[in-house]
């Protein structure tokens, strides 16, 4: 098969763990170039030194190279206000966008929930570092007894949040509850954010909680550790951090109001970790290496032509 030329927006930490992803990992995709708007970046000057092509004049520049003619898919490491301009600029010239920005103009994909729906899309949208880690767990949720209530919350090193994830904070949270909904299928949602400062930085570090009403704990469980491994696919730091373990939700807990009926209500509550490869992040920065690791797959998929049953599982 053929490899897909791709170009990279944004040259942060993001965009430069993605630019080694694909040279390191992919046989799909070849990396035309990575753009960005500071000529200082240090992510411009190694992929100068990998023989990657550069600009700092941002998507206007990343047009203008040589051999954008070339490029057919663009990934968006950049921020949500900056990705609608991007999408301005690059879909009336028929390149395709991996969002990794909260922006959410295209479709929410997390690859093993949802990642074989949208591949004709135009625009993807790779909702947020907290999402991919926890919106697998709810879908597994639901795929076994209704989910009434979800919510997440994603606790992060503070060191590995850099200015665009806290540019984007409320988008953070509001893209990630409409996913929790929309793909992982819980009749509410709700997302939080905590950015620890803990000094060593720990491992990212998700929860998930959700309102079932009474149901067969074996088969949730089964269903969330088959998730889990379909996420350890692409992402090897992904992991269980014990049982699944569930709770009975009192008559007078303001919870139960959210679950319909009078029966018996549980809460399903996941405990997550997640650690990062170390391709140009620390490992630390399992919320930032979920992203880029969500992005590659979700974009392999949407190039590769065949379309295996695999490949758009």
């Amino acid at each position: 098969m053929s490899s897909t030329k791709v170009a990279v927006l944004g040259s942060g930490h993001i965009g430069t763990d993605l630019m080694i992803k694909i040279l390191r990992l992919s046989d799909r995709l070849e990396i035309a170039a990575l753009a960005g708007i500071d000529p200082a970046s240090e992510g411009l000057a190694r992929a100068r030194r990998l023989g990657v092509a550069t600009t700092h004049e941002g998507v206007e520049g990343l047009v203008a190279l040589d051999g954008f003619a070339d490029v057919e898919l663009v990934f968006d490491a950049t921020s949500a206000g900056a990705h609608r301009h991007h999408d301005e600029v690059l879909r009336p010239l028929g390149r395709r966008l991996v969002d990794l920005t909260p922006a959410a103009l295209g479709p929410l994909v997390v690859p093993p929930v949802n990642g074989g729906a949208h591949l004709d899309a135009p625009n993807v949208n790779m909702v947020t570092c907290g999402g991919q880690a926890t919106i697998p767990v709810v879908a597994a949720v639901s795929a076994v007894t209704p989910v009434h209530y979800g919510e997440i919350v994603a606790s992060l090193a503070s060191r590995s949040a850099g200015p665009g994830t806290r540019a984007n904070i409320d988008e953070f949270t509001e893209t990630t509850a409409a996913a929790v909904e929309s793909v992982g299928g819980a009749a509410r949602g709700k997302a939080i954010i905590i950015l620890n400062p803990a000094d060593p930085p720990p491992l990212m570090r998700d929860t998930v909680h959700c309102l079932v009403s009474d149901c067969a704990t074996e088969a949730v469980t089964d269903s969330v550790e088959e998730m889990v491994a379909r996420v350890q696919e692409y992402v090897p730091g992904y992991r269980l951090k014990q049982r699944v373990q569930y709770e009975k939700v009192a008559a007078d807990d303001p919870l139960r109001t959210l679950a319909p009926g009078s029966g018996e209500a549980l809460k399903v509550t996941v405990l997550l970790e997640v650690e990062g490869a170390g391709h140009h992040l620390p490992a630390y920065a399992g919320n930032l290496d979920i992203m880029t690791s969500a992005a590659l797959r979700t974009a392999e998929r949407m190039t590769d032509r065949t379309r295996t049953p695999e490949a758009t599982r």
